[in-house]
Order: structure tokens, then C-alpha cells, then sequence
């Protein structure tokens, strides 16, 4: 039997949509009541959802990111806690044909039960889980979740296995793994509804899911396919509606649908003409169509469904070359410089992220310039926003999938859990324009190869592991990557570890010999891979979050409580040692911290730089990492409330489409233009060597091109042969409309004056614009206030004599009271 099939575009051609459709959804969001084990008095009440048992009773106990605190919360995770509501449901809702109870999200292992009978038991936090419920509701109901201890869990799973397992027993539990705790992470194992639930009710069918696949893009004209899938098959004729941004598109039906008794997923291939794409932000516009599908029986409407996609093709380029093996990624035929960052979830209480706090972030990493964020697989899949979002402002998403850093279990039911995992995610993302990558995990492979995980195994268990392995990595996923979605599957992160020598000729690279193992931070320079995915340095927070982890208020951050922030056991050995190698080490704890800043920035752009000046060898370089879960000691460019570091100044301006890198190499000073627009850039160039006052010391200027896509070498200097003091000078560099300001040598030796600064603020519609001007240059001038905003730039160099403008945004009644720091007064305060 063939369906008839009516595609209409025109408002007035729209009759049906204006019947109620036959779906409803009713969301059981407050209030719930929260009990520890028995049903005795609530410890909780009026909770809405979601929820975690921490963020739950944090009203009621210590907050577990002030001081130590996190210690004293984890008996939260080994015993029992109950989530109960009633709820009503009308007489004709229960009258409808199916009536579904989804739990979009469960941490993790639970027992549901609806007036008493148990309809559920979940045991994956990444799952979506629905269950018919028609049987059982009544007018009054009672729905009680009992969430049990994924600790206890996890160590019956544990021994029941023959062999232990890298990395602990989180691997058992599928739920994020930071929450175990991690070297930029508290120990804060959640439990909770995580995820809306609500009830569906409907008649006949439902829509399951639609997906809008691209089949090609020919002279303008994009070829698509709606492939819908129907909550069960439906044998009478349907009549399918398209519409397309509320406007006339020549859209047309290239081949009829055919009815199955068993199928219920059809499809309608359909077109665009002269198609808007979707490009990421920083070379294009990432345009989105407005997509509705309806589905009507008889005349009347039973379900739609909206959605927003992007016109765009996106292939991973991984192929031998004359220097190994290519890593980059082309968008719609164009190969795309990568800029960006690691992402984390943004709380350990992940419940507490609002929609505010990802159009927050994901407007701070527009704002640097960002074109890509890595999703890192120790975190969690995020929620529907936050792709949203990103579609919205052309961000690139590099997916890992939910593993990082062990080996994990091959038994039947974790691979059936992990199969439905994989599937369902991919199905929930797969629509998002900004998905670039799908990714299996991170550093699993490089672990198993290089971090001695096989030492004292026997070979048999080695192969045992192994297989596990692979069954999920090399043939579950790319499976079902590949039969769900058109975007490219990448193994594991990185291809090759640090201790392979091929990391550098071949696919991804996470390179930690600066940080982890000492290197100083020229290895950046001298040691560039195809693509660096990971990478980073460590910087104290803000003083706001010191203040706050200290229970007293203080910057001290030698206290107990500030301590128990900094996860990395060599964390603040190492910050020393490095800033003992390039900057003047303060000797109080106010001053310690800005340096930490400006130690992270300096070294981190040296890896940026030498990273855009390589390609097209190198094509992208994303850094560890962009944010924090809590307020922490890290290698984070944005701390926890919000406040940018140094580094995400520095990210901004490193990562311009127009990058003047400028270094020095055996006496010699480069000067290179990366241009990643898609057109040349014809311009007046200049670079200018003056000492601190101000007075020239050198000067060339010239007409130059910076060709489309690409990295020029502009000029040089022998810097020898002008006989100047590199410690008492600065550059400066102009091309077309942009400029940047250098030192030539390190800035522990700098011989810088006392710069004389001077500022005038005034209150503007936000905030205040403050000019300030310098007498003699000052370096890494970092302004601070008394007051919760942001600064339009921070930790700058002024050139002397020059007037720079800034703007303080705040939403603050209450006039400011500025300071500042620079290296200037540093210094002079240390008498160096």
C-alpha cells in the first residue's frame, strides 16, 4: 500500500496545524520529597527536578566546594536516598491509548516504583529510560525513586570479576567518571534525577525521532532526507507536511513511501535550492533552517515535530602524506583551522547548570575566537542546550563518548548497556550541526600501550582486556556511528601517546611533557604535531574563588582549606618551578597568583603560536582545558564563577582569524601572518622596535599579502646586528587592521621602568569605560574591582604615551574602586 504524501510550504495550505495535537506531556518536576533510606520524616522537601542528593541538601549541611568540605560528604554515597511525589493525572489523559513514564536521565542505580508496583531498575546515568504505564495509573499517583549506592555497587562488581581492572571501580558503573575524582576534580559521587521526567500520553502513534540526513549538495541545491521514525507501524494512509523556515522553498518528493505492517520508519527525500550553509563562526555564518515535520491522519493532526539543521558536510582528512599521516577537518570542502578548548561539565552538581550558565560560557568561547570544543570523555554527554547552543553560534563539537582513562568491563549486560548508550546518544545528537567528530574515548588506547596497565598480567588476561576493548573502540561504535550518522568516528584520543616518537607525524596528539614531566615550554616550538587535542598548564583562580574556598575570607593559599583545591599532587611544585624559570617570583600570596596568570598565558601561547605557524602541518589546537566544575586550583582559562584568567585574554587574542607570531629563534626574530579567512588579505605591515620610553629603535615597513587559508613568513631580523639591549625593548607590529605588542626575552630579565599609570573611569549603560595611558611601558597590566563583572581586556601591555580603552561590564549598582598590577611594579616592589 503506498501513503498519500502532501508536502506543503504556504501558511495559508496549513489548516491542520491549527487542531490540538494528539500528544500531551505532563512533566512531574516539583515537588518531591528526599529520604535517607526508610521512609521516616523527609530530608528534603518541595525539591523540584533535577536534582542530586548534594545539591539537595546543601541548605542542610556544608557546602562540599568550600574548604575541606568535600571530605566530610562522602558517607552521601554509600548509603540509600528516596525521591518521592504524588502527582494527578486527568480522567482523559487516562484515557488515552499509551501512557509512557520517561526518566530522560537516572544517577544511576535505581529502583522505580508506581503505586507500589517496581516498573524500572536503571543502572546507566547516559540512558533515557521509558516504561508503558497505562495499566497502573490511576487519578492519584505515587511515583518513589530509590537510588542505591553506586560505590557499594561497584565494589560487588568488582569482585566478581576475575581480574582487576585500571582505573578502580568506577569502570562498573556507567555515570561520569570525574565524579570519582580526577586531578582537576573533587570526589563528589552523585546520586539523583538528573534529567526531567514526565508522562506521555497519545493515540495512534507518536513521533520517535526524526532525523534530516544530507545526502548531497549539487549546484547549490541540497538533497535531504527526512528518515522518521513512528512509536509503532501504522497501516492506514498518512499525510506528511514539511515546512520549511515559514516560507516558499521548491521543495519536492523525489520517490514515494512505502508501508510495512513491521517498518515503522520511513522517509521523505525532499530539496533546498540555493541553499544558505552552515559554516563555524569565525569564517562564515552558521546559518540554520527552521525544519517541521506533521503527521496527520484523516485530516487530523496526531504529531510534529520541530527541529533547526544546518546545510554542511564535514569530513575527517586522516591520510598518508609526505610528513605521516594528516589530521583536519574539512567544512563544506574547505579545510578548517581548529582553535578551542576541552570542555568539562560545569559543576559536580551538574543539576545546578542552568541555560544560563551555557549561554555564558559558549558566549566566552565566541568571544576568544573559539571554533571547536571537545567534549571530554570523562564528563557527561550534555543536555540538548548546550548543542543547541553551539549549532547557534557555529561551534564545532568534538563528541568523545562517556570513557576515559581505564579499561572497562566485557561482560553481556554492560556491552548490551553500553550498545543502547551509544545508539541513543547518537540518535539524540545526530541532528546538531555543530557534531564534527565522534570520538571513543580519551587516552584509553595510549593507557593500555604506554602507562604499564599490562604489566604482571598473563598474557591470556592481557588478551581478555584487550578484547573487551575492542569490541566496544574498533567494532560497536564505528558500527553504529557509521549506520546512524554521516559524521567521521575517530578510536581513541590521542592516536599515539607522548612516549610513541610517531606522535608528531601521525593523527591527534595529547602532548604533557610541559606540566607532567618538566619540559620547558620552547618544546612547544620545537615540537608540533598534526593536531594537539590536549595540552595544558596550571593557574591559580581568581581571587573571588580563593576567597571563597577559604573559610575565613582570606587570599591565603597556603591554608588547609585551599589545600584540599588542588587535586594535583605536584600542582603547586610545579607552578613554582616554572615561574622560578621565566618570571619574578612574588613574595606574597595576592601577587603569587597574578603571576600564576600571566605563567600560564606566557607558556600556553607559546603552544598556540607555534601551532598556527605550522599549518597546513598542523590544523588545530585545542587546550586543557576551558572550565572548571568547581572552584579549584587548574588548568582551566575560565574559573568556576565565571572570571576569565589571563589565559582566556591571551586565547582571544591568539586565536584572531589575522595572528601576527612573532618569535625568536638563534638570534634571529620571525615574523609570520596566519590569515585563516577565506580570502587574501593585501596590507600595510610594519614592525617597530623601541625601548621602554617609547623611542624607535628599529622600523620596516612594506606592502605584503597574506594568502587565503594559510601561514606566511613576512619578515626577519638578525637582531645582532642592531645592537640593542633585548631586555629594555618591545616590539610592535601592525598588519592591515591588526597589532600585537612582544618582548624579545624572557620576562624574568626584563629591565622594566615604573610605567606611571594613570586612568579616568566614567560610568556608561552596563558598566564603566575606563582610558588609561602609561608614561614608559608597562607589562601585563591586570585590572581588578571590588565588584562581581568582566573586563573588555585584561593583563595587556601598554605602549608608552598611548591611550587605551576598556570597558568594566557589571550589573552592579555600587561604584567600583579600581586596582591594578603589572610586571612593572612587580618588580619594582622585589627590587630586582
Amino acid at each position: 500500500m503506498r501513503y498519500s504524501v502532501l508536502l506543503l510550504l504556504l501558511v495559508f495550505c496549513y489548516s491542520c496545524q491549527e487542531k490540538k495535537p494528539n500528544l500531551q506531556r505532563q512533566y512531574l518536576d516539583t515537588p518531591w520529597e528526599l529520604y535517607l533510606e526508610e521512609f521516616t520524616h523527609p530530608v528534603a522537601d518541595s525539591i523540584g527536578i533535577p536534582s542530586t542528593v548534594h545539591s539537595a541538601i546543601i541548605g542542610k549541611t556544608k557546602h562540599p566546594f568550600k574548604g575541606n568540605n568535600e571530605d566530610q560528604l562522602q558517607w552521601l554515597t554509600e548509603t540509600t536516598w528516596t525521591y518521592k511525589t504524588q502527582f494527578n493525572v486527568g480522567a482523559k489523559t487516562l484515557e488515552k491509548e499509551h501512557l509512557e513514564l520517561h526518566f530522560e536521565g537516572i544517577d544511576t542505580y535505581a529502583s522505580i516504583l508506581l503505586n507500589g508496583i517496581e516498573i524500572l531498575e536503571t543502572d546507566n546515568a547516559f540512558l533515557h529510560w521509558k516504561k508503558e504505564v497505562k495499566p497502573l495509573l490511576k487519578k492519584e499517583n505515587e511515583l518513589v525513586v530509590v537510588l542505591h549506592s553506586p560505590l557499594e555497587i561497584g565494589r560487588e562488581k568488582a569482585a566478581a570479576n576475575p581480574y582487576v581492572l585500571p582505573e578502580g571501580n568506577r569502570v562498573y558503573t556507567r555515570k561520569a567518571q570525574f565524579q570519582y575524582g580526577w586531578d582537576w576534580g573533587p570526589k563528589l559521587n552523585t546520586m539523583g534525577i538528573i534529567k526531567p521526567i514526565y508522562l506521555e500520553a497519545y493515540n495512534h502513534f507518536k513521533i520517535e525521532d526524526i532525523y534530516i540526513k544530507q545526502n548531497y549538495i549539487q549546484d547549490s541545491t541540497a538533497n535531504l532526507t527526512a528518515q522518521i521514525k513512528l512509536s509503532t507501524a501504522v497501516s492506514d494512509p498518512l499525510t506528511y507536511q514539511i515546512k520549511v523556515n515559514d516560507s516558499i522553498y521548491p521543495i519536492k518528493i523525489t520517490d514515494s513511501l512505502l508501508q510495512s505492517q513491521s517498518h515503522a520508519t520511513q522517509e521523505v527525500h525532499f530539496e533546498i535550492s540555493k541553499a544558505h550553509l552552515w559554516w563555524p563562526h569565525n569564517i562564515g555564518k552558521p546559518y540554520l533552517y527552521d525544519i517541521e515535520i506533521l503527521i496527520s491522519k484523516k485530516g487530523e493532526l496526531i504529531d510534529s515535530k520541530k527541529l533547526k539543521r544546518g546545510i554542511r558536510t564535514i569530513e575527517l582528512i586522516n591520510k598518508p602524506d609526505k610528513d605521516g599521516t594528516s589530521f583536519y577537518f574539512e567544512v563544506n570542502g574547505v579545510p578548517v583551522y581548529m582553535k578551542g578548548a576541552n570542555y568539562i561539565p560545569q559543576n559536580s552538581m551538574q543539576d545546578l547548570v542552568t541555560d544560563q550558565h551555557y549561554e555564558k560560557l559558549l558566549s566566552d568561547v565566541v568571544d576568544a575566537n573559539m571554533n571547536m570544543l571537545r567534549v571530554w570523555g570523562g564528563g557527561s554527554y550534555e543536555k540538548d542546550i548546550f548543542y543547541e547552543k553551539c549549532d547557534e553560534k557555529g561551534i564545532l563539537i568534538w563528541q568523545d563518548f562517556m570513557f576515559a582513562c581505564a579499561m572497562y568491563p566485557g561482560d553481556a549486560h554492560f556491552r548490551e548497556s553500553v550498545t543502547n548508550e551509544i545508539t541513543q546518544q547518537v540518535t539524540r545528537l545526530r541532528n546538531h550541526s555543530s557534531i564534527a567528530l565522534w570520538c571513543g574515548n580519551n587516552e584509553t588506547s595510549e593507557a593500555w600501550h604506554n602507562w604499564g596497565w599490562q604489566n604482571g598480567r598473563s598474557q591470556i588476561e592481557r588478551d581478555l582486556i584487550w578484547e573487551d576493548y575492542r569490541s566496544v573502540f574498533q567494532i560497536a561504535m564505528p558500527k553504529y556511528v557509521s549506520e546512524l550518522t554521516k559524521e567521521p568516528y575517530w578510536e581513541s584520543t590521542p592516536q599515539l601517546g607522548r612516549g610513541n616518537p610517531r606522535y608528531e607525524f601521525e593523527g591527534d596528539a595529547h602532548d604533557w611533557r610541559v606540566w607532567h614531566d618538566g619540559y620547558p615550554f620552547e618544546h612547544f616550538e620545537e615540537h608540533v604535531p598534526r593536531f594537539m587535542s590536549e595540552f595544558g598548564f596550571q593557574a591559580h583562580p581568581s581571587y573571588e574563588a580563593i576567597r571563597y574556598i577559604n573559610k575565613d575570607g582570606s587570599l591565603d593559599i597556603k591554608s588547609k582549606d585551599y589545600a584540599s583545591h588542588q587535586k594535583h599532587e605536584r600542582g603547586n611544585e610545579l607552578i613554582l618551578e616554572y615561574m622560578e624559570r621565566n618570571f619574578p617570583v612574588p613574595t606574597n600570596d595576592e601577587d603569587y597568583v597574578y603571576v600564576s596568570h600571566l605563567l600560564q598565558a606566557y607558556g600556553m601561547s607559546k603552544g598556540f603560536q607555534s601551532h598556527r605557524r605550522a599549518r597546513p602541518y598542523n590544523m588545530g589546537t585545542l587546550y586543557w582545558q576551558l572550565n572548571d566544575c568547581w572552584p579549584a586550583v587548574s588548568w582551566s582559562s575560565i574559573d568556576h564563577f565565571g572570571n576569565w584568567k589571563a589565559l582566556h585574554y591571551q586565547v582571544k587574542r591568539d586565536f584572531e582569524n589575522v595572528l601576527i607570531s612573532n618569535y625568536v629563534k638563534e638570534g634571529v626574530l620571525y615574523s609570520c601572518i596566519v590569515n585563516d579567512h577565506l580570502y587574501d588579505i593585501t596590507g600595510g605591515y610594519t614592525m617597530v622596535i623601541k625601548d621602554f620610553d617609547g623611542k624607535e629603535l628599529y622600523k620596516k615597513s612594506f606592502i605584503g599579502t597574506a594568502r587565503t587559508n594559510s601561514s606566511n613568513q613576512f619578515h626577519e631580523v638578525k637582531l645582532k646586528t642592531l645592537g640593542i639591549d633585548l631586555r629594555k625593548v618591545y616590539v610592535s607590529t601592525e598588519f592591515d587592521s591588526s597589532k600585537v605588542i612582544d618582548i624579545l626575552t624572557s620576562p624574568k630579565v626584563l629591565d622594566l621602568p615604573n610605567e606611571n599609570l594613570e586612568w579616568i573611569s566614567k560610568k556608561i549603560d552596563g558598566g564603566y569605560q575606563i582610558k588609561l595611558q602609561s608614561a614608559a611601558f608597562a607589562k601585563d597590566v591586570f585590572f581588578f574591582t571590588n565588584l562581581k563583572g568582566h573586563f573588555s581586556d585584561n593583563f595587556f601591555d601598554l605602549e608608552p604615551n598611548k591611550t587605551k580603552t576598556i570597558i568594566f561590564e557589571t550589573a552592579s549598582d555600587v561604584e567600583p574602586v579600581f586596582e591594578y598590577k603589572s610586571l612593572n611594579r612587580l618588580i619594582t616592589d622585589l627590587d630586582l
